[in-house]
């Protein structure tokens, strides 16, 4: 096995801190010329390049940022493991970086993540939102843990992932009071109805399409949205009527002051935790899935 030599990960890292090999030098007490020759060493031994020339300024390149994570983490556990065998506290959380598509209801995202803040009371979420593409390419490159998503990761995007279903659920529509009367005669009543929708790429929409045209209805499309909040914005306000995945039905209703006009199972929605890993190992991600299994979703 060809093993990583720490020593030239170590000068590479200081270097990537300190922003210049003479300014790293100086803190390592080693001339330039073994620090340039270390990190060269360390180049050849990954087959990448790490830094880039810009000007007289030396920057990281696409490879050296995720190499630069790595030795983050590489070092900070080493000196956590120091304060643990000294008996020191060690200060650190658990940290989760999870990527939430934008088209998942902000309800539901807090429901699957809450589990996680549950079982570990110190652990610090770095949620970023984004469309699925973008969000698997910061998971190939281990800016993010855990995607979480309402389709597969199989988007025209080459990263290795693996697709863990945390459960499936059916589809609600609500309506403000001004639309309410529309629960009469449900779905036939959504013919010619203004309705607030998720944005033509996403599966959801795709679904709800398939299904208004199974059923016979053609509503009025008031509005399409990237954003499940500002659709829901829309929705109390009584500009149209808006679906949402049945798990978050009573809290929808408190939170925005409106009514269930309908409900149905043939519309189904998914949702799925996207990783690198083919098994859970983050015990954040490994508590989302156990309690989405169990309880979100009722198994």
């Amino acid at each position: 096995m060809n093993w990583l030599n720490y020593h030239h990960l170590l000068y590479f890292w200081t270097v990537a801190r300190a922003g210049s090999i003479a300014r790293a030098s100086e803190e390592l007490h080693l001339a330039q010329p073994t620090i340039s020759t270390q990190i060269k060493l360390l180049e050849e031994s990954l087959g990448h390049q790490l830094f880039e020339r810009k000007g007289r300024k030396l920057v990281l390149s696409d490879v050296g940022r995720t190499v630069m994570r790595y030795a983050d983490e590489i070092f900070r556990l080493g000196n956590e493991l120091k304060n643990v065998v000294s008996g020191l506290p060690t200060g650190q959380q658990l940290r989760l970086n999870v990527g939430v598509l934008d088209v998942i209801p902000k309800l539901v995202a807090e429901q699957l993540l809450k589990p996680a803040l549950d079982a570990g009371p110190s652990l610090r979420i770095i949620c970023r939102e984004s469309p699925l593409p973008q969000l698997l390419a910061q998971l190939a490159l281990h800016e993010l843990d855990v995607v979480l998503a309402d389709a597969p990761g199989s988007e025209p995007v080459s990263v290795r992932s693996f697709n863990h279903l945390l459960g499936k659920c059916g589809v609600t529509f609500f309506a403000a009071a001004p639309l309410a009367h529309l629960r009469k005669d449900f779905p036939r009543s959504l013919d010619g109805a203004p309705m607030l929708l998720p944005s033509e790429e996403s599966s959801v929409r795709r679904s709800l399409d398939l299904w208004f045209e199974r059923r016979g209805v053609r509503p009025l499309i008031a509005g399409d949205f990237d954003d499940s909040a500002l659709l829901q914005a829309f929705g109390q306000k009584g500009h149209g009527i808006f679906a949402m995945p049945s798990i978050i039905d009573a809290e929808v209703q408190r939170q925005f002051n409106v009514t269930a006009i309908g409900h149905t199972d043939e519309i189904e929605q998914c949702f799925y935790a996207i990783t690198v890993e083919r098994r859970l190992r983050h015990p954040a991600v490994v508590a989302i899935a156990e309690a989405a299994r169990s309880h979100i979703f009722g198994g």
